[in-house]
């Protein structure tokens, strides 16, 4: 931080309505000059972010509970992100690793190797988005394993590229329109306790069957991957039920099946430990990370066995920008605000004091049916209590609610229907009190209101 730069006070504030003059004026420039196929979930313009603080052009200081989706998870100007990059910013930006080489890059896949699950000698690439992390993991079980075909499930979410796309369930924004796909994707059940038809007490057994039978059907011989996340995020924060992701692995070790976890949003203390499998003691043998690896900058690894990720061949990974020097920078500032535990602790806490304020709301209400999730990685479902038809119309008022007064939250789930919480691991105690208050305040509004339908 600069000696003249302030900090942003740590306190919700309304200048102006949301969103105020200036960001309006902003959001109809670009209307003039961005494709209309970006979405927005607020147009307020940002000019300063800090803490659990979105300070806007107009002078509002927004509570984020969406740290750009689980990516600024220590903060959106952490200290020791900002003096890494600033630092390398000096040096140069740009040589690509596969051109020539520098430090960091080795230092981020040390830190990585030494610290995902799993005692075995490790090799990590680096990419630069999620959706190329997913589709290198892809690449390197094909190679070390001579398979084509790839195993995902019901409500996952991996990207948006054409074979992510594939491999992504929700149909509507992300491949609505934009097909065909590749093939050789298939899917299986997930052991989603809430809505699983025989009862949650039944969906690990059930689901892993299914998972069998899915592969039975398309020849477990010809199955490369397994991909899954420990907990999925634009699918709904869906805990999977317990002993699910451990029968994976046995069914995944028994077919000679990689088996990869998708830790891009659930990863990085996130959920209160550092890569959220370790939740279940399940070790996969390709781990994926981004988002929350880097604070902000565009950088994904894929991480794993080493006869696995040495099994292609030279030249074969890669990528202009993969590894950047300023995002690899970024990446051991990461390490270093997470090298004392504190924020796996404050992980932990916001899961403490937000269930407090909203597991209430299921008995308190008639359109709260779950409560879910792991660490700061929270989600609240809206349905009916009765027959579990999904309330997307009420998630959309309670988000817009939220959002007129200033706290940022996120709808996700495959219908629609869930308002999911990512706030930064460093919010305030305080500030992090207010916007549950008002999220909570906003449900309870939506519950008394007669809401007009959404068609999703």
């Amino acid at each position: 931080m600069t000696p003249t730069t302030r900090p942003v006070p740590q306190s919700r504030h309304l200048a102006t309505s949301i969103p105020g003059p200036k960001s309006q004026t902003l959001h109809s420039k670009r209307l003039q000059e961005v494709t209309g196929g970006f979405g927005v979930t607020l147009p307020v313009f940002i000019d300063r972010a800090e803490g659990g603080i979105l300070a806007d052009v107009d002078g509002n200081r927004l509570i984020d509970f969406a740290s750009g989706i689980a990516v600024t998870s220590v903060g959106a100007s952490n200290p020791h992100v900002q003096a890494r990059v600033a630092e390398q910013l000096e040096r140069f930006t740009h040589t690509c690793f596969m051109v020539t080489e520098y430090e960091s890059f080795t230092e981020v896949a040390t830190w990585l190797n030494e610290h995902t699950p799993g005692d075995f000698e490790k090799r990590t690439a680096l990419f630069s988005t999620g959706s190329e992390a997913v589709e290198n993991a892809v690449k390197i079980s094909r190679a070390a394993t001579g398979r084509d075909k790839v195993l995902v499930f019901d409500d996952a979410y991996h990207g948006r590229t054409m074979l992510t796309m594939a491999m992504t369930a929700k149909e509507n924004p992300y491949k609505k329109s934009f097909g065909p796909f590749p093939s050789d994707v298939h899917r299986a059940p997930m052991a989603a306790p809430l809505r699983w038809a025989t009862g949650a007490e039944n969906a690990t057994a059930e689901a892993l069957a299914g998972v069998e039978q899915t592969l039975a059907d398309h020849g477990a011989e010809n199955f490369a991957a397994m991909v899954i996340e420990p907990i999925q995020g634009e699918g709904g924060l869906i805990v999977p039920a317990t002993g699910f992701l451990t029968g994976l692995r046995e069914i995944a070790t028994r077919h000679g099946i990689v088996f990869v976890i998708d830790e891009i949003q659930a990863g990085m203390g996130r959920t209160g430990a550092l890569f959220a499998s370790e939740h279940e003691g399940v070790v996969g043998d390709l781990i994926l990370t981004a988002k929350a690896l880097v604070g902000g900058l565009p950088l994904s690894a894929v991480t794993g066995r080493a006869e696995l990720m040495n099994a292609v061949h030279t030249g074969g990974l890669g990528g202009t920008y993969a590894g950047n020097p300023l995002a690899c920078a970024a990446a051991l500032g990461v390490f270093e605000a997470f090298a004392d535990g504190s924020l796996l602790a404050n992980a932990r806490r916001i899961e403490t004091t937000a269930r407090a304020v909203l597991e209430p709301l299921l008995a308190g209400t008639a359109v709260v049916v779950d409560v879910r999730g792991r660490g700061a990685m929270l989600a609240v479902e809206f349905a009916d209590q009765n027959t579990l038809e999904p309330l997307p119309e009420i998630a959309k008022a309670v988000a817009a609610a939220c959002h007129e007064q200033g706290v940022l939250v996120l709808v996700c789930g495959t219908y629609g229907n869930v308002i999911r919480l990512l706030p930064p691991l460093v919010i305030g105690d305080e500030l992090l009190a207010d916007g549950l208050q008002v999220l909570a305040e906003s449900i309870l509004a939506a519950d008394r209101e007669p809401v007009a339908a959404v068609v999703v």
